[in-house]
């Protein structure tokens, strides 16, 4: 009997094979970053190579911090149901190359052959920056959210997922942009500009950009788990409020520091609200497990203490900690596995009762109960009975389904992927 591919199963794709549309983004996107890598390199930015090679490299650097900080918080709004690693650099990856490139070019023909004409040099800059970036930049980054609304709609089960998605294509993004204030600051001002703008920016306001595109991917979200019109428009109102937003930050510049105080009072507000619909999500999340699960108890494939388990990180991470104990590193995965394809399972059902799920969906149940059902066997293993919790079972003959019971729901599930 083949193995499950696991990965394939929870990211719902065929079994041995990745995303070709999502294969090509990674791509592009990658070969756009290092174009803008080497423009900034080249002194595309500092107009002359006067910051050099060692500039570049610190400016790198100082531009790594604040991402380092962002990713971690990003992914911690998602921990009950992680987003797939792939999409996740897709996203990043995009916000770095693409939506980047993309900008500095529309953002550059803007200024020189629109506003610096039309207003004058002063003003002129202002308002590219104030109105003519906004636009631009978060149409650039909101493109990508599009795309995986339309090719990967039945990972979005949440507003959370469209946050995630949309902060970590907005951190790609200010980290390459980074790079290049950075560079500036340190040509024009020498390391005490260049100390000033890592505060700025790094320390001050590193959440600017992922606050402005994550209200697109509210908007996207919405149409992802949602029916009706307000689906088509969510998206549209998304975009209008991460411009209005970019273009207050940008726009308060102009009353100095008072502004810039203003705009990030309110920026601080819609960041509240952000975690609030991520506390929301996830008491929909817990509350998703607890009524859909029940009914695969006969099953033998989830027991009542599972269900409690499943419904906290911290009851997770003790049962992976207790599959460690008693299986090895090989039942801490399993472990894994059977935590993400069981809520997996849970959500796919309130996807079905919302009416947004895709009839070809239903099958991806039988393949999350095969997967289910090896991960428990994995993680269950055959000693240790001092170490039993009250979710795993306490004997060979507890009830709980064995291999062969289901292997012709393992045997579907792999032959409906691979002929998809």
């Amino acid at each position: 009997m083949p193995a499950l591919d696991t990965k394939a199963i929870l990211e719902g794709r065929r079994p041995g094979r990745h995303s070709v549309g999502l294969t090509v983004g990674i791509v592009i996107s990658v070969l756009c970053m290092l174009l803008m890598l080497g423009y900034l390199l080249l002194g595309g930015v500092t107009g002359s190579g006067t910051a050099g090679v060692l500039g570049f490299v610190i400016s790198f650097v100082a531009a790594i911090v604040p991402v380092s900080i962002l990713i971690p918080l990003i992914l911690l709004l998602d921990r009950l149901e992680p987003e797939p690693g792939s999409m996740l650099l897709f996203a990043f990856l995009w916000g770095a190359g693409v939506a980047v490139l993309v900008s500095i070019v529309l953002n550059t023909l803007g200024m020189e052959v629109y506003a610096i004409p039309t207003f004058g040099a002063d003003w002129g800059s202002y308002v590219s920056a104030a109105v003519g970036a906004p636009l631009v930049e978060e149409s650039s980054k909101g493109i990508a959210l599009l795309i995986l609304l339309f090719r990967h709609r039945h990972e979005i089960d949440s507003y959370t997922d469209g946050v995630i998605y949309a902060a970590m294509v907005a951190t790609g993004f200010a980290f390459i942009e980074n790079i290049s204030y950075f560079l500036q600051s340190l040509a024009d001002q020498g390391f005490a500009g260049l100390a000033f703008t890592f505060v700025l920016r790094g320390v001050i306001s590193p959440f600017g950009h992922p606050i402005y595109t994550a209200m697109i991917g509210i908007g996207v979200a919405h149409a992802a788990i949602n029916r009706g019109g307000s689906r088509f428009l969510a998206p549209v109102a998304g975009w209008f409020a991460a411009v209005l937003l970019h273009a207050l930050w940008n726009g308060s510049t102009i009353f100095g520091y008072y502004g810039l105080g203003v705009a990030y009072v309110a920026l601080f507000f819609v960041l509240v609200a952000i975690i609030i619909i991520a506390v929301q999500d996830r008491r929909r999340q817990v509350a998703a497990i607890a009524y859909y699960l029940p009914p695969y108890v006969a099953t033998g494939l989830v027991a009542p203490a599972d269900i409690q388990m499943l419904s906290s990180i911290g009851g997770r991470r003790r049962a992976r900690e207790w599959a460690r104990r008693n299986a090895g590193s090989r039942g801490r995965r399993a472990m894994q596995d059977y935590q993400l394809a069981a809520t997996e399972l849970a959500l796919l059902h309130q996807r079905l009762d919302r009416g947004v799920a895709r009839p070809q969906w239903w099958h991806r149940r039988d393949s999350f109960l095969a997967l289910m059902h090896v991960a428990r066997e994995a993680f269950a293993g055959r000693a240790a009975q001092p170490l039993h919790p009250s979710w795993a079972p306490q004997s060979t003959d507890s009830g709980f389904l064995n291999r062969a019971d289901f292997a012709h729901v393992i045997e579907r599930a792999q032959q409906q992927r691979q002929t998809e």
